[in-house]
């Protein structure tokens, strides 16, 4: 009968860690201990990481990745996105695999400049147009709009105001950004989880497509080869131009922390533009890593156009190649500006 309990005294501590603990109550021990103040380190700093074990479990074969990549303490963060990112501690227990995580922030190491604007030109905008999507193409402008039941694409002489082609959207969805690209119009949608696309000359909707991980449409862009979509969070994703799928994203991050609320997007000069919503002016961001690298205050344009109760926010940006100026007009405003962009 001894030797019996004895058996199972060794057998049930087999079975627990450090005899009395489970693989459980070891994670629960355990934390990952770095040098980032308040969970987050700025690009190009390093970055110093320890697991703490402060009940000495027996653990071994301890290893880091950041993002599911080796990494090793006191590495500098260079060429890295910014963002949260997943820092992961690896190790074994007496055999058995397991791993706890920590939460990184990495900011942006400048301030963003700060950009202002001179008035080239004004033209007439629809005063009844929700502005949502903005985009020249091959030196004509397109439109597209939102609101349930008033939603629309458009092509639109731009001097004159005269809409030249219009499509209505069903009215179950609400119209989001435009972009074109390969003769191909991509229209969002808000909360459809779905976007459309259009032949360019003829406004024929021949496809559509599913956003997957992001849960909402607000603006999109692309640069010749790539679509990027932004979801009204601080991330960019970038689609296939073959599949349309969710491939990857960047995080909008200046020096001290996010900036979310990313609407309509223009790419411009190969960067993003992107309007925030409610804030009247335009975050300029690297597609490469999110680094919000300017900032452009439009706020007194709103006071240029006629003051009515539906005037809404800026909204609508649109790069014109052949001028190299831009144009913006906002949510119900009746006025286009074409604006050139100086830093302040």
């Amino acid at each position: 009968m001894k030797l019996y309990k004895s058996l199972t005294i060794i057998f049930l501590c087999v079975l627990m860690v450090s005899c009395g603990a489970s693989i459980t109550e070891v994670k629960q021990d355990l934390s990952i201990t770095t040098n980032a103040q308040n969970d987050a380190v700025t690009l190009g700093d390093n970055l110093e990481f320890s697991l703490n074990n402060p009940k000495n479990h027996p653990i071994e074969n301890v290893s880091f990745t950041l993002d599911g990549n080796s990494v090793t303490s006191n590495e500098a963060l260079i060429n890295m996105k910014l963002g949260t990112h997943d820092l992961e501690a690896s190790f074994s227990v007496n055999g058995e695999q397991a791993s706890i995580s920590k939460s990184i922030t990495i900011l942006n190491n400048q301030t963003p400049k700060i950009y202002t604007y001179t008035i080239i030109n004004e033209y007439p905008h629809d005063m009844s147009s929700y502005t949502q999507g903005l985009e020249f193409y091959n030196g004509e402008l397109y439109e597209g709009t939102g609101q349930y039941r008033e939603s629309k694409l458009r092509k639109v002489d731009y001097k004159t105001g005269e809409v030249l082609k219009n499509i209505d959207l069903p009215n179950e969805y609400f119209g989001e950004g435009i972009t074109i690209m390969n003769d191909k119009i991509y229209q969002l949608t808000w909360k459809k989880g779905t976007g459309f696309v259009y032949d360019v000359n003829t406004f024929e909707k021949t496809g559509s497509f599913k956003y997957g991980n992001s849960l909402e449409g607000w603006g999109i862009c692309n640069d010749g080869s790539k679509l990027y979509k932004s979801d009204g969070t601080e991330k960019i994703w970038t689609l296939n131009p073959e599949t349309l799928v969710e491939e990857e994203y960047i995080q909008a991050y200046h020096n001290k922390g996010k900036v979310v609320e990313l609407n309509e997007l223009e790419w411009v000069n190969e960067k993003i533009y992107a309007n925030r919503w409610n804030k009247n002016g335009v975050a300029i961001i690297n597609p490469e890593n999110g680094a919000v690298e300017g900032v452009i205050d439009f706020t007194p344009l709103k006071d240029s156009v006629k003051q009515h109760p539906k005037l809404d926010v800026l909204n609508g940006i649109a790069y014109n190649p052949e001028t190299g100026t831009l144009f913006v007009t906002g949510k119900y405003w009746d006025k286009l500006f074409e604006v050139e962009i100086t830093e302040k």
